[in-house]
């Protein structure tokens, strides 16, 4: 089985209110969606929190759903070039969102690919961002 996540995360301000926006699916169906507030937080925080909130999703199904293989889509060049193991991680923040995302990966098992696409291509995922924090904006 073969799935599909496009992940985005964003803060308004550097640190500043920050979401995330996580689309699962696979080849026949959407399985998960979320747009999240996740407090005060920097950008590229906010993008590596997406990708650890999708593996918690499949470590959480992992009874249901035995994907061979993962495919994730971001607009974040750091995270995806981080997490493939091309870019060294100076700081320690990120080193620490990015252990955390490759033990979850052992966790789901299968093969992950991750790929870098413009925001253009990631549409959906910066749309759950936006309604997250657009949200906080109306009750406040």
């Amino acid at each position: 089985m073969k799935i599909i996540i496009h992940t985005d995360g964003g803060s308004r301000g550097n640190p500043g209110k920050a979401a995330i926006g996580v689309h699962i699916a696979s080849e026949e169906k959407l399985l998960f969606e979320v747009a999240e507030y996740i407090g005060i937080k920097t950008n590229n925080e906010a993008e590596y929190s997406a990708v650890v909130r999708g593996l918690e999703y499949l470590v959480q199904q992992k009874q249901t759903l035995t994907p061979s293989t993962i495919e994730w889509f971001s607009d974040s060049k750091l995270v995806v070039e981080q997490l493939s193991k091309r870019w060294k991680i100076k700081d320690a923040r990120m080193r620490q969102f990015a252990q955390t995302s490759w033990q979850l990966m052992e966790q789901v098992g299968g093969t992950h690919t991750f790929t870098y696409i413009p925001r253009e291509q990631n549409k959906r995922a910066d749309a759950l961002v936006n309604q997250a924090l657009d949200s906080l904006s109306a009750v406040s």
